[in-house]
């Protein structure tokens, strides 16, 4: 429980996705900006955040995540304004300042292996990542950066 601690109150992210996911060759890169806040959710055991993307026509995130006291792992949920859906989860945790979270979904019909990577950099920054892999993990493509840096402290749980 609570190594998400250090991801509670404002953000300011500046985010690079590859503009072509699972595309042999695609190397252009779209950079927008995006303001998230986090706030936290179980005395340590979870969070919730909404993150919006001022550029992107007002689209908007939010992504849960709980502790599973029992499993001792992490389960992250996304769902986009753009879906209105939940997507499946990735579970995982942490080792020191790195945490990885596995998970199975699809992109445009094609099942897909997701690899979420979150890297604490002190106090007041972070950089979360997301890979694909379309063959069961043997090959991995990054195709979204999201670095954080913090604008406010940590607000009240819900």
């Amino acid at each position: 429980m609570n190594d998400f601690d250090f991801l509670h109150g404002s953000w300011d992210v500046a985010n690079r996705r590859l503009a072509a996911l699972l595309t042999p060759g695609s190397e252009v890169w779209e950079e927008f900006p995006g303001r998230s806040v986090v706030r936290p959710l179980f005395e340590g055991g979870g969070n919730i955040d909404e993150i919006t993307f001022p550029t992107l026509g007002g689209r908007r995130g939010v992504t849960l995540r709980l502790f599973d006291r029992e499993a001792g792992k992490w389960s992250i949920y996304w769902s986009s304004s753009r879906t209105g859906r939940l997507d499946p989860p990735v579970s995982g945790g942490f080792a020191g300042e790195r945490g990885d979270f596995y998970g199975d979904d699809s992109y445009e019909g094609l099942p897909v292996r997701v690899h979420f990577t979150w890297h604490r950099l002190g106090p007041d920054a972070a950089r979360w990542e997301q890979e694909f892999s379309a063959d069961g993990g043997v090959t991995w493509e990054l195709n979204w950066v999201m670095d954080f840096t913090r604008t406010g402290p940590a607000t009240v749980g819900l």
